[in-house]
């Protein structure tokens, strides 16, 4: 993946740019995928919901934490500028707290993937941002508010929709070592969270991991932490805060997952066939409004 200056990135659509809403692990599962097939991709901070599965993303690099997928290496973009020098690199993404109508001021992007799996939240119509619009999980129509729908619920996850919607939020977690929602903390209410304790950290049942506006989290199960909430951030109520892998040796909270691979594999079979559906993602010409 040869570097570029600044006036190619600009001017040359040959370089194929892709902007992801959300740095969290399906995000960031596709930004890397997408990075190995030769895309320039950039990820958008969105705050909700917090992320958890830290270890298996991108998200952390903005606070200027080293964060590595599967081989590809994130680095923090505050400007427009930072943004070409780093997609100029090779196996380099970016991550940015730049909301979408800062980032499609430097250029309109060939794709746009929503990714920020808000379960719970209205999601606008985002056709016509990109070439290609692409929206994971539920809340997604495809026809109405992206071009093509992802399905990310377990019993058909990675399944492409070109027309009609993807399941709603059934509430119902996916087994991890036989253990369902009981291994995920959720905040009772809203406030800060404050913890000391990282990713991967090996925790007992009763534990106590930090405090939810004061009130005591304590861990529901032993295990290792595959998922928690950065100190400091500001949760929902509701929200995930914590998650725990009770598979003790194999017990895993870094790199992909096979539903981020599955993810992943149904973006690059979309931009593949975008242009047998009339849309090319390399070629067109975006207006934004």
């Amino acid at each position: 993946m040869p570097g570029f200056s600044a006036q190619e990135f600009l001017s040359d659509c040959s370089e194929h740019f892709v902007i992801i809403l959300g740095t969290n692990e399906i995000a960031s599962a596709v930004a890397a995928r997408l990075t190995w097939e030769r895309r320039r991709v950039v990820l958008s901070h969105d705050a909700h919901p917090p992320v958890i599965r830290r270890g298996m993303a991108f998200h952390d690099a903005l606070y200027g934490d080293r964060a590595e997928v599967d081989g590809v290496v994130a680095d923090l973009t505050q400007t427009t500028l930072d943004l070409v020098d780093v997609l100029s690199r090779p196996g380099r993404v970016a991550v940015s707290p730049l909301p979408l109508t800062d980032l499609i001021t430097l250029r309109a992007p060939d794709v746009l993937i929503d990714a920020r799996m808000q379960k719970h939240r209205v999601t606008p119509d985002l056709r016509g941002i990109a070439a290609l619009v692409i929206g994971m999980g539920p809340n997604f129509t495809a026809g109405w508010n992206c071009d093509v729908a992802i399905e990310t619920h377990p019993a058909r996850t990675g399944e492409l929709l070109e027309n009609g919607a993807t399941l709603p939020s059934d509430g119902v977690a996916r087994v991890l070592g036989g253990v369902g929602k009981e291994r995920f903390i959720y905040a009772a209410r809203d406030g800060v969270w404050r913890t000391p304790l990282d990713i991967g950290a090996r925790v007992f049942r009763d534990y106590l991991l930090g405090r939810l506006d004061g009130l005591p989290i304590r861990a529901p199960m032993d295990g290792f932490l595959r998922g928690i909430a950065r100190d400091g951030v500001h949760a929902a109520r509701g929200v995930k805060l914590v998650e725990i892998d009770p598979r003790g040796r194999a017990s895993n909270w870094t790199g992909t997952d096979e539903r981020g691979r599955a993810i992943a594999e149904a973006v690059v079979k979309a931009i593949a066939s975008a242009p047998a559906r009339g849309r090319s993602p390399l070629s067109a010409k975006v207006t934004l409004h």
